[in-house]
């Protein structure tokens, strides 16, 4: 299976035959149990509570830009490096780290498809050995440069038939069958697309074919030429969906860090069932 042109995503042959290449970087966001007991050789691990703000009400939310600018000093990253991510769990904690780069402006980054359950599965070597600890880096300053929504910005485009709200959560939290939040439902407007539905368990939870991907999103009104805002709880599966959506080509993607758990906590904000 051949990787896309734009690079976001990346097979298990090939990061097999990459993983020791010089300016790459293999980020593991696996529960840290799970890392502890076999990772790829060479991958830092990476917990998922660095990229989001731990907010009681909103924990999803922009951690800052001074810890984003720590954080990516830690990885040792220079503006050329190019990033890998995973995870053990479908590719949502994979998701928002590259999101969480694709904002501050580094696009140069992969999603392994099929995370940890493609390379183990099809038998790719893993070891218990941490990786050797990189040299802090002297990454420019981060700052929010593309690809970021706020509580604001959805509510001034809620009318605007140029940008279509893709909400990542199952059926039955966005019509408000479940309830996580102070108010049950989505943002008015929003479609659904369960990110689950992105992926093909048989296949070791690779994404469907692009194709499938794009009729998918086209079913919904979610095409190239309108601007998408994701989101779901809290911008932890709707950044699998970012990375999707960027991997298909659309120019105009948006994840709102704050999602449902901002959203549907907020009294003064509408809601749709």
């Amino acid at each position: 299976m051949a990787v896309s042109n734009n690079s976001f995503i990346i097979e298990t042959a090939q990061l097999q035959d990459r993983r020791k290449d010089p300016g790459l970087c293999i980020v593991d966001l696996s529960k840290r149990k799970n890392h502890i007991k076999g990772h790829i050789p060479g991958a830092l691990y990476l917990d998922y509570s660095a990229l989001v703000s731990g907010d009681k009400t909103a924990p999803g939310r922009w951690p800052g830009d001074s810890r984003i600018t720590g954080l990516v000093r830690a990885l040792g990253l220079t503006p050329d490096t190019h990033v890998v991510a995973l995870d053990d769990e479908g590719g949502g904690r994979a998701g928002r780290l590259l999101w969480t780069l694709d904002v501050i402006g580094h696009t140069n980054w992969s999603l392994l498809n099929g995370g940890m359950y493609a390379w183990v599965n099809e038998g790719y070597s893993v070891t218990t050995e941490d990786a050797e600890i990189p040299a802090v880096s002297d990454y420019p300053e981060a700052h929010i440069v593309r690809g970021f929504a706020d509580r604001e910005y959805v509510l001034s485009h809620l009318d605007d038939s140029d940008v279509v709200l893709l909400d990542a959560r199952t059926p039955k939290e966005f019509d408000g069958r479940k309830q996580y939040a102070a108010r049950a439902g989505h943002i008015p407007g929003a479609v659904n697309l369960d990110w689950l539905d992105t992926m093909d368990m048989r296949r070791n939870a690779r994404l469907l074919p692009d194709g499938q991907l794009s009729s998918l999103l086209a079913e919904r009104g979610v095409v190239p030429e309108r601007e998408v805002v994701v989101y779901c709880q809290t911008h932890h599966r709707s950044a699998h969906s970012y990375v999707v959506l960027r991997h298909l080509g659309y120019p105009r993607v948006r994840g709102y860090a704050g999602a449902w758990s901002e959203w549907g906590n907020d009294p003064d904000v509408p809601v749709e069932l």
